[in-house]
């Protein structure tokens, strides 16, 4: 008994000083704010720990299970971090300081990140609450117009099968990539269709030499680094974010409706039989007017300070404003960060996929002759413009109408009796290892896997009018497919070395190695002659084809390309006490698609900064809170050809008969040339950043001098010796200049209501300086081809010592008394269209744009905020060739744009290509109108909750006369204001943003 006593006193002295070891755990509540009030959505958390909440909209928290003499951290993006000890209290208020100065902003460059007062380039970046709000069709319309010198264009309005056109500084190279570098979480040639617009963290972009060299061969045309969001320690968080929009036809053309017509038919211009009875509107029937777009992402991360994740899922269902024109895709990505080895070693692992299927038919897509669809030409829209408009669309039998005019065909029914759909899966995977050696001293490895594949299917009925009786296809169907694949694997290495010494001397190296390989795979096939169209295109041998010789034969075809990519590359960064800093690159790079004497080239680059604000003498000047002077020169290059172009490839030729069997000959498909090698651009940019009145205005100015050597292009060889008569070789060179300016400010910051302002504005010039040498010769070049009828030859010529972007053509010196065409001679005489010849055509216009701007207001009052952005382009000609050819009586049978009997009345002949069609394209634009309400809620489930209402491309200001003046403005073929006529779109969006 005694023995049992003793055990459960030294029990119980056992529990009770335990328990008197365990230190008290306390419950902290309290507001975080700023100078004008509460903060909602600051981040407290329990230092060292993983224990952490958020404030809610009124800036208040509550923390459980905290240790009495704990120090709480407190966070807010654009604030001083604060921390706190306890010491023992329950209540903590805090007011965070602003760190208005924003120097200590992370920048993403290439392989690592700087801070903004560190960098020496011309580096802007983009963060995720700047974005353009509203839905998006690229991860590119974020920024459009956010960033000055980077030009991001949608040729095809809100089309969600197209791509943005996206060129910086100007163009860069005649024959290669001219788009910039796209880098997804260090993924080099990453695929932005992994990308959904909540899942971005950040857009930098690098613009100049001396930042992108660190990329060599491929940074001629600039670096575009995507930040994703990652997963960060702290109680689990959930975000759901989604919206709803709308498209509506921005601008109708200005075609005439049936009454109009038959008014000419009355008038003894068109002719009597001409009069079908019906009024149709085949424009207004092409639109589908309940087209419905709708997006959902939802996330969720959290973690500890070991491990962390972060991963969305989304669903994203694109209608356009045609009918059968849409794209509907889902996926997810996922981010997992663990730290182990005593935190010295951490991974990083990142997962996106994509599925989506897309609806090519709508808004007249064609296909190429491979096999695959390239773009829409529109040419559905152009029927609805040129189509007889007393025409009925159905016979009475309830088959479709077709008119028999010149280029005609039915649109209705080409949508219900074709298919052209692709189908796309994609996926990307990547792991970084790093290992912390010592302090300021670790090594990592990073690895990544990207695949693109899709497959597309074509069919056409035996009701499709390309396949009538009296065609080649006898009243049978036709059927194809195309299959592609791209893959690249990469695989980069590094050794970073950050050390401070000495008095206020910093170093930062960068040594590194990368590899990387891309294939691409595609297969096609095609059959005709089906008889039903029970299979659609799942029987293709069932075409009769393969064995009716009276039909098209059949097709088939497979291709596969590769190439390599290694290089090593380093980078030195020094700072003296954070006003003197020097940056140094230097990247050795080979590729597989150039000559043998010339696999391997250097990008070296140099850049320097002072931070003269940080002076003593400029300390004396209060108003300047900020000043730095940049001054860098990189040499960056350009691999963005295609492959094999140093090498002789085969290609097939004839076939000759022996006994009985034809065989297939081979023959060289190019000269090859073992010279061949990389386009460079040397570049030299001056900036200076500021800041002035508190940094209450902040921002900067970029000049910039870019030279491009060794242009790539396909000359003339001679033969002998050479076995073909064109080669691929290196000439020309093109020459960039141009000046770039941020301005933001902050007009009024009150307690209840805030304004900023932020301005982006660039001025560029672009001119081929050289195209010829002693060996190869070129007089011009031209390109923006105008359709038929007329053959009316090419409206740009690029020469050298010319700019880039010259229409080159016929002088307007009026009409004749009947109607004809008058036009400026040589020799100051005026001429019949017939008497000019090539001495008489000169440069006539521009299609470039000089200058761009945009401007964002942001107003903020109390739960509101209201974000009005403008854009324009300006000094830039168009080419209007809709009114060329639809503004011409001679169009006639077809229907007409109003302008025929309007403006071009007097017009009484063919169409004929001057500057009689260019208009002035200046515009501007409320591109973007944003407003939201963030409600205040009082509960322990929802964070944040906010509601918006987006309205884009709302007003045009310009005096053109078509339909929209942005047109294809990167490239050679500017300023083209072509035959298509998909529609321009305003769209309305309603979302919301709620935080759990």
């Amino acid at each position: 008994m005694k023995t049992i006593l003793k055990r459960e006193f030294m029990l119980f002295l056992t529990l009770f000083w335990g328990i008197g070891a365990v230190q008290a755990q306390i419950t902290v509540s309290g507001t975080v704010s700023d100078a004008d009030g509460p903060l909602p959505g600051a981040n407290i958390l329990v230092k060292g720990t993983t224990n952490g909440t958020q404030t809610d909209f009124d800036g208040q928290y509550t923390l459980t299970n905290v240790p009495e003499d704990a120090t709480l951290l407190i966070t807010y993006v654009g604030y001083k971090d604060m921390n706190v000890r306890l010491d023992g209290r329950t209540s903590i208020n805090v007011t965070l300081e602003e760190d208005t100065q924003s120097l200590d902003e992370v920048i993403v460059v290439g392989y690592g990140t700087l801070k903004k007062k560190e960098v020496t380039s011309a580096v802007a970046s983009v963060k995720a609450k700047d974005f353009n709000q509203g839905g998006v069709r690229s991860p590119m319309d974020l920024i459009q117009g956010k960033v000055a010198g980077l030009n991001i264009t949608r040729t095809q309005g809100n089309n969600p099968n197209s791509g943005a056109s996206i060129q910086l500084r100007g163009i860069s190279s005649l024959r290669g990539t001219r788009t910039p570098l796209i880098v997804i979480d260090g993924i080099p040639g990453g695929n932005l269709d992994l990308l959904q617009q909540d899942d971005i963290e950040s857009i930098d972009v690098l613009k100049d030499g001396s930042a992108a060299a660190i990329y060599g061969t491929r940074g001629n045309a600039g670096v575009i680094l995507i930040t994703t969001k990652k997963g960060r320690s702290g109680d689990p968080v959930y975000e759901y974010n989604n919206y709803f929009q709308r498209e509506f036809v921005d601008r109708k053309p200005d075609y005439l409706s049936a009454s109009e017509f038959r008014e000419l038919i009355s008038e003894g211009i068109i002719s009597e039989n001409q009069d079908f009875g019906y009024s149709t509107d085949l424009y207004d029937e092409l639109i589908d007017k309940n087209n419905l777009s709708q997006y959902h992402n939802f996330s969720a991360s959290g973690g500890s300070a070991k491990t962390n994740y972060r991963a969305s899922l989304y669903y994203n269902d694109a209608n356009g404003i045609a009918k059968e024109n849409g794209r509907e895709q889902f996926g997810g990505r996922i981010n997992i960060n663990q730290k182990g080895l005593k935190d010295r070693l951490s991974l990083q692992v990142n997962m996106a996929a994509n599925f989506n299927k897309a609806n090519l038919l709508g808004g007249g897509y064609e296909l190429s002759g491979s096999g695959d669809w390239v773009r829409t030409t529109g040419s559905d829209f152009e029927q609805a413009i040129q189509r007889n408009p007393t025409a009925p669309i159905y016979n009475e039998d309830g088959t479709f109408y077709e008119t028999q005019g010149y280029n005609n065909y039915n649109p209705l029914s080409r949508l219900v009796n074709r298919v052209l759909e692709r189908n796309q899966q994609t996926f990307s995977g990547d792991a970084r290892l790093t290992f912390d050696i010592t302090d300021g001293l670790n090594i990592s490895a990073f690895g990544s896997y990207v695949r693109n594949m899709y497959n597309t299917r074509h069919y056409r009925s035996t009701e499709d009018w390309d396949q009538r009786e009296n065609s080649e296809y006898q009243g049978m169907a036709y059927a194809s497919k195309f299959n592609y694949l791209n893959w690249a694997k990469t695989f980069e290495s590094t050794i970073n070395f950050n050390r401070e010494f000495g008095e206020g001397h910093r170093i930062g190296a960068l040594a590194g190695y990368s590899y990387q390989y891309e294939t691409t795979e595609n297969f096609y096939v095609n059959n005709n002659g089906f008889t039903t169209d029970g299979f659609l295109d799942w029987n293709l041998g069932s075409g009769s084809a393969i064995n009716n010789t009276q039909l098209p034969r059949p097709g088939m075809g497979s291709f596969k390309e590769d190439n390599t990519l290694i290089a090593f590359f380093g980078r030195i960064n020094y700072s003296f006490k954070e006003r003197y800093f020097a940056q140094f690159i230097l990247r050795r790079e080979g590729s597989s698609r150039f000559g043998k004497n010339h696999k391997w080239g250097n990008f070296p680059a140099a850049s320097v900064g002072w931070a003269i604000g940080e002076e003593e003498f400029m300390q004396r000047i209060p108003e300047i809170s900020n000043l730095k002077l940049r001054v860098g020169y990189g040499v960056t290059g350009n691999q963005g050809i295609p492959n094999y172009q140093s090498l002789v490839t085969l290609s097939t030729g004839g076939v000759y008969p022996q006994g009985g069997v034809y065989y297939q000959t081979y023959g060289a498909a190019r000269n090859p040339n073992p010279d061949l090698k990389w386009e460079e651009k040397k570049e030299w940019n001056f900036g200076v950043d500021f800041g002035l009145l508190d940094n209450r205005i902040s921002g900067s100015v970029d000049v910039y001098n870019r030279r491009t050597v060794d242009l790539l292009n396909d000359y003339l060889a001679q033969q002998p010796a050479f076995v073909r008569d064109r080669i691929y070789t290196n000439v020309g060179t093109v020459k960039n200049s141009g000046v770039e300016l941020v301005i933001s400010a902050t007009p009024i910051y009150k307690e209840d209501f805030r304004w900023s302002v932020d301005l982006a504005a660039n001025s560029q010039v672009n001119k081929l300086e050289r195209l010829s040498n002693d060996v190869f010769k070129a007089s011009w070049l031209e390109y923006g081809g105008l359709p038929s009828p007329g053959n009316l030859g090419n409206a740009i010529r690029l020469e050298e010592g010319g700019a880039v972007g010259n229409f080159y053509g016929k002088r307007f010196a009026g009409f004749t008394d009947d109607g004809k065409w008058l036009f400026h001679k040589a020799d100051g005489s005026t001429g019949l269209a017939s008497e000019m010849n090539d001495d008489d055509l000169t440069i006539i216009g521009n299609g470039v744009p000089r200058y761009q701007a945009s401007l964002n207001n942001t107003f903020s009052y109390k739960n509101f905020d209201l974000t009005i952005f403008f854009r324009g382009k300006f000094d830039y000609d168009i080419l209007n060739t809709k009114d060329m050819y639809f503004g011409n009586k001679k169009w006639l049978p077809n229907n007409l744009l109003k302008s025929a009997i309007t403006r071009n009345n007097q017009l009484d002949d063919d169409p004929q290509y001057s500057d009689y069609y260019l208009e002035k394209g200046d515009f501007v634009k409320l591109d973007n109108i944003t407003l939201g309400y963030n409600f205040r809620l009082k509960t322990d489930y929802i964070r944040h909750l906010k509601v918006y209402i987006t309205g884009r491309n709302i007003a045009t200001f310009t005096g053109y006369s078509g339909i929209d003046p942005e047109l294809q403005d990167t490239g050679f073929d500017t300023g083209i204001d072509g035959r298509s006529f998909y529609p321009r779109t305003k769209s309305w969006t309603i979302g919301l943003n709620v935080g759990f």
